[in-house]
Formats: C-alpha cells, structure tokens, sequence
C-alpha cells in the first residue's frame, strides 16, 4: 500500500464502453440511410420536390441523440409542408423516431409538447389522406403508433435512470469497500507497530536492567546488544512508517544513519529470522529454545510473518511477566496445508499476571486477529504444572 487514496480506472461515473459497440453518431446516421432507401422507390418520390422533402425528413435523424429537439423540430416542419403541399411519404415515419428520441433524452415539458405536436401532426394526415369513411380509424391508428413511440422513449428513459442509478450505487459500493480495505490495512499495520515496538522496547529495559549488574568485561557486549535491539524496532517502526504515508514517501529519508548496512526494511521477518529472535530474548535474560518440523520455504511469506509474530508477541509476553530464570521453548511444525506454532514457559505470573492480558491485553487481541486471518483459533493459557502456553495452528492456504 503506498497511499490511501482510491484508484480508479477511469473518470467517475462513465462506463467503459464495450468493445465492438458502434459509435452512437455512425448507428444514427447507418439508421437514417436505411430508412431514407426503404422508403425512397417508383410511386413514392416522384419529383424533385419529393426527393428534398425525402432529404428534409430523414437527413435530421442524424444528430438526433446530439440535439433531440433540433432534430424533431426539423423533421415536424418537414412534415407540415409535405402535408401543406399534398405529397404523401413514407419517410414520415421518421417523425415517430425523433419522438421516441426526445420523450427519452429531453426534458419532460418538450417530451410532452412533441408529443401534442405529433398527435396534431396524425389527425391532419388522416383528415387529408385517410380513405372516405376512414378517418376515425386512420387517426386512432395513427395517434396508437404516436403513443407507442412516447412509451418506448420513456421506457428508455426510465431504464437508462435505473442504470445511472445503479452505477452510482455501484460506484459508492466500491467507495467504500476500497475505504474499508484501507482502514483494515491500517489497522493491520498499526498492530505490526505495536508488536515490534513493544517487543523491542521490552528486550531494551531487560538488557539495561542487566547492564547495571554487569561485570566491565561483559558490559559492552550488553550495550552491543541494546544498540542491535534498538536499531532493529527502529527499523521495524520505520518500515510501518513507510506504509501508513499517505503520499508513499520513504518514511526513513532523513534518518538513515540509524539502521545498519544491508537492512532491508521492507522484506517482512519470516520463521527464519526465529533463530535471530531467539538469541535476542537470550541476551535480554529469557533461556528460549527453538525447534522447526519441516520445510518453512513452502510457507506463504504472510503466514511466516504471522508466524514470526506470534512467536515474537508470545516470547515477549514471557519477559515481561514471568520471573527471572523462566526458560521458554518454542516449536513451531511446518506441514503441508498447516502451520503450528506453540510457546511455552515454566515460570509463573509476576505481579501484574498474564491471566488478565490473555483477554482485554492489546498483544493477545492482536495475536487472536492474526490467527484467525489464517483460519486459525489462538489458545493462550496457564500450564497445568505452571507457566503459560500459547497454541494456534494456521491454515496458510485458507488466508481470508
């Protein structure tokens, strides 16, 4: 994650036009090409006169989505001086297009009055050419294909309302769903913070705890250890840092001399980095064993990193809150299709105890969240001989 902007792939609210769809402009104008031919024949454009009146009442179908009522507005006074002039076409047909086209794209008072125009447009057709005793019928006939063309240019209306409507929605939906993402990456990176932070900072006080009582000859080995322990949470935080940049800028730009040659702050810690882990908690006082079953280099780097977590939250639990002399063992078992992880520790609870934190302490909160990212059920509790276990199998390939 390098910001928490949206990213989108396109201007908002435009659908990406389907591939092979013609261009709206060539379908009207193929339209009223077609149109123009089928109606243009022996018997129906018998002159000059007929042919521009031809012209004049198909040619505006062309821009009639650009300019909806230009282009009825065209077309119904071509109409009235072919009506005016006593020719009869086919090509009058072309008036019930160019309603249908503003009853869907323009507003309502002009749908409403090309459609009266229209209707007014039929009634003096069938009055003139309707056959003798005909007219009622001519004019019902023609006023029902008047109404059919308005109700299919609402209809679309209405369907291409729904659909902006629903790509709106559509739109919010992924809003927000990429706002959440972030928020949970957050949240996540917040927890990565906390567990080095803590574990660093934890690993520091015992080291200067047992640097007081020291003797000269180990007291810069201890003090070597301080510095590695420091710059490493340094490192860590630094890396977290960098995550949460809403800008992805390196967090760390300015305070490069802190970290030691060859760091790589933005490669995750995994079950191989344990060992080092490991010799840490010795030297800040904790005996700790390590023992890995099986192949980690088959383990997705996710789950080795909520591996090498837990281990790391667990064992830094131990230093905290268990007594000087606590010896720790951990294990952690490689599978295929699971991972096991199990700290354990033989000393008891100090003063503060542990029962509490293994159910409102944020360490344990986040190892459960952890665990159960991996379809996985951590088990923290005391030993029945004394100590404390921390339990949770990890189902790597069941990662939600």
């Amino acid at each position: 994650m390098t910001g928490t902007g949206t990213v989108r792939t396109g201007p908002p609210g435009v659908l990406a036009r389907r591939p092979g769809r013609v261009p709206p402009r060539v379908a009207d104008a193929a339209l009223a090409a077609a149109l123009f031919l089928l109606t243009l024949g022996p018997g129906r454009v018998a002159d000059s006169t007929g042919f521009a009146l031809q012209t004049a009442l198909v040619l505006p179908l062309v821009w009639r989505r650009r300019a909806p009522r230009s282009a009825f507005a065209v077309i119904a006074a071509a109409a009235l001086a072919q009506w005016m002039l006593g020719v009869q076409l086919p090509a009058d047909a072309a008036l019930l297009v160019a309603l249908g086209t503003v009853t869907a794209r323009a507003p309502y008072r002009s749908a409403w009055a090309a459609g009266l125009v229209a209707v007014a447009g039929a009634v003096l057709a069938a009055a003139r050419w309707a056959p003798e005793g005909r007219f009622l019928a001519s004019a019902a006939a023609m006023t029902a294909a008047v109404a059919a063309s308005a109700l299919l240019g609402a209809n679309t209306r209405i369907r291409r309302a729904a659909r902006a409507e629903r790509l709106v929605r559509l739109e919010r939906d992924r809003d927000e769903r990429e706002r959440r993402a972030v928020e949970e990456e957050r949240a996540r990176i917040a927890g990565e913070l906390h567990d080095s932070v803590t574990h660093g900072l934890s690993v520091v006080v015992a080291l200067a705890d047992a640097l007081g009582h020291a003797r000269p000859a180990d007291a810069s080995a201890v003090t070597a250890r301080i510095a590695e322990t420091g710059r490493q949470a340094l490192t860590d935080m630094r890396r977290a840092l960098v995550l949460l940049q809403d800008d992805g800028t390196d967090a760390d730009s300015d305070s490069g001399a802190d970290a030691g040659p060859g760091d790589d702050r933005r490669s995750p810690p995994g079950i191989g980095q344990l060992g080092a882990l490991c010799e840490r908690m010795e030297a800040a006082g904790l005996v700790t064993r390590l023992r890995v079953d099986g192949e980690a280099a088959g383990v997705p780097a996710a789950a080795q990193l909520t591996v090498h977590r837990l281990v790391q939250e667990s064992l830094t639990n131990v230093l905290r809150h268990a007594p000087q002399g606590t010896r720790a063992d951990v294990r952690v078992s490689c599978a295929p299709g699971a991972v096991t992880v199990e700290v354990t520790d033989d000393g008891r609870a100090g003063g503060t105890g542990r029962t509490g934190s293994a159910g409102s302490g944020l360490g344990l909160t986040g190892m459960r969240e952890r665990a159960a990212a991996f379809g996985g059920v951590l088990e923290a509790g005391p030993r029945p001989g004394g100590g404390w276990r921390v339990f949770v199998r990890l189902d790597p390939g069941g990662a939600s």
